[in-house]
């Protein structure tokens, strides 16, 4: 797919078509368009950037990872396509753990999205993303980074079904989990199991953005990628004073804001 450098939408249009191209090799579910869709049209109306109250809680949400002893990124299939390489570096940089889990959960699509990611680690470690770590150093930092959830041998309680399964290293010991485009269940009972929980959701009205501590109200790609590049600065002391809600009603105000400002454009 070509789309010219100056169109308008030109990062949403390549997303869109590295979705459609994973799904045709197996690594998604027949959903991901659709959840991928939905997605997009709450990043319509933030004008497809990075809001103030969205900067604001990827900072908390790095900080919160420094500040963790035990941290773990958990990806899902849409996650993996669209952020994978910016969460490797994350997770070098946070010294975080890996974790893959999807709600439509089939052993050829785990493994299909650990060689993605695999194949992610081995290109990143000699991407050294600062002049302050060696290469060396950098490439030691990429390679520490494990990649679970093939193999799970726990479960998360209060859930059913196969994103119950976790790995006992990984996400069920975690003290603070970052997960993006979660569900609300999932959400709800790793907060049950008294874990810090920072998501990635473009909903600010759904379940998972309302139960979360830290909710990034951005774009996936967007959010890594800023996350990425405020770990590469020294993480501040958290924000004692943190209001999730407060995050949430500003994305809320910027989304009507948008929407009756393109009302009146049409009709005017």
């Amino acid at each position: 797919m070509t789309v010219h450098d100056n169109h308008p939408r030109r990062d949403s249009l390549l997303s869109r078509q590295k979705i459609v191209d994973a799904q045709n090799k197996g690594l998604l579910a027949d959903s991901a368009l659709i959840a991928h869709g939905r997605g997009e049209a709450f990043d319509y109306l933030l004008g497809e950037c990075t809001i103030p109250s969205a900067r604001r809680a990827e900072e908390e949400s790095v900080n919160r990872l420094a500040a963790a002893r035990r941290p773990v990124i958990s990806l899902n299939g849409n996650s993996t396509v669209l952020a994978g390489r910016d969460a490797v570096k994350l997770a070098a940089l946070m010294g975080c753990k890996i974790e893959i889990n999807i709600f439509y959960r089939t052993a050829s699509r785990v493994n299909l999205l650990s060689q993605t990611l695999n194949l992610i680690k081995n290109e990143v470690a000699s991407e050294n993303p600062s002049d302050e770590i060696t290469s060396e150093i950098w490439s030691q930092m990429v390679a520490g980074v494990e990649i679970l959830g093939m193999s799970p041998d726990a479960r998360i309680p209060g859930l059913e079904g196969p994103r119950a399964n976790c790995c006992s290293q990984g996400i069920h010991s975690a003290d603070t989990v970052l997960v993006p485009l979660e569900d609300g269940d999932r959400c709800e009972a790793l907060i049950q199991m008294g874990k810090q929980v920072l998501v990635v959701d473009l909903n600010p009205l759904s379940r998972t953005a309302r139960t979360a501590n830290v909710t990034i109200v951005d774009n996936v790609s967007r959010a890594f990628n800023e996350m990425v590049k405020i770990a590469l600065e020294k993480p501040a002391p958290l924000d004692i004073a943190w209001d999730n809600r407060t995050a949430l009603i500003d994305a809320i105000d910027t989304m009507g804001k948008a929407a009756i400002r393109s009302f009146n454009q049409t009709t005017n």
